[in-house]
């Protein structure tokens, strides 16, 4: 007798949401927590990896995000049985790790080289910036250029970038999408423009950065802080992603506990903020 059908493995697609503030990024490294590491200790647990394996069969990520920066649409691709559903995951993934729909997909998807699209999110608190300038500063970066001042990278450095703007409450909401992202390029990009939006750089900056000659020394843009990023959506032709209702709920209630507590830490932060005099 063959294996039976739930347990022969096939390539399968997963979108994981996940808090990245307590990780040291993504992807796995010496010593420190990533969520990575998290998520292959899940697959032992199931029994899909062995101990001695390096990493899954078919095994590929969308995006290596940084240290800090969260996802709600990280995609993973593995060959696994079809038993391997995202609430099979979530049952051994830690709370701050929640996987929310799956996708049976080609057996040569490679959920890195595939997407057709990313698009990264930034929630920037400026209360400072004029938005005019903001809004200028990002249609100037929009489109195809050589970004290669905007990145550690050296070489694969343009891009063709779509970006957008929304004010949320206190929150300028970056939107900025691609193909595909070079080291760093959103953080050192929202940087460059809040910079010129409060007036610390002047709008020519952003010519400057976009010139062919490199940038140096201090004339440089680092990288603005990690933790408000978040990987929103990852694009992939032909490929239908079925939400996992239960396991879609059980993140739903994950991150809505979470937005509780930090919303209730950010009123007694202000509280005492205010009431120093």
């Amino acid at each position: 007798m063959g294996e039976p059908e739930t347990d022969r493995p096939s390539m399968r697609a997963f979108r994981i949401a996940y808090d990245g503030r307590g990780y040291w990024g993504f992807q796995r490294q010496p010593d420190v927590e990533t969520i990575e590491d998290e998520f292959f200790e899940a697959l032992r647990a199931l029994g899909i990896l062995d101990e001695s394996a390096r990493k899954p069969e078919g095994y590929a990520a969308a995006g290596r995000t940084d240290r800090g920066v969260s996802a709600l649409a990280q995609t993973i691709g593995l060959r696994c049985p079809a038993w391997c559903t995202p609430r099979a995951l979530n049952a051994e993934l830690p709370g701050a790790i929640r996987a929310w729909a799956s996708a049976d997909v080609p057996s040569d998807f490679h959920a890195t080289h595939d997407p057709e699209l990313r698009e990264y999110t930034y929630y920037l608190y400026a209360p400072e910036a004029d938005r005019e300038l903001l809004e200028a500063a990002l249609d100037a970066l929009s489109g195809t250029h050589d970004l290669r001042d905007l990145t550690p990278d050296e070489r694969n450095t343009t891009r063709t970038l779509e970006t957008d703007l929304e004010d949320n409450a206190l929150l300028f909401v970056l939107r900025v999408r691609a193909g595909g992202f070079a080291r760093e390029l959103v953080r050192r990009l929202v940087a460059l423009v809040r910079s010129v939006a409060t007036g610390e750089r002047p709008f020519s900056h952003v010519e400057r950065v976009l010139a062919e000659e490199r940038l140096d020394g201090g004339a440089g843009v680092g990288p603005a802080p990690a933790y408000p990023l978040v990987l929103t959506e990852v694009a992939y032709p032909d490929v239908e992603f079925a939400v996992d209702e239960r396991a879609a709920a059980s993140a739903r209630a994950v991150f809505e506990q979470r937005r509780i507590e930090h919303a209730t830490r950010a009123r007694v932060a202000g509280m005492v903020a205010d009431g120093i005099q």
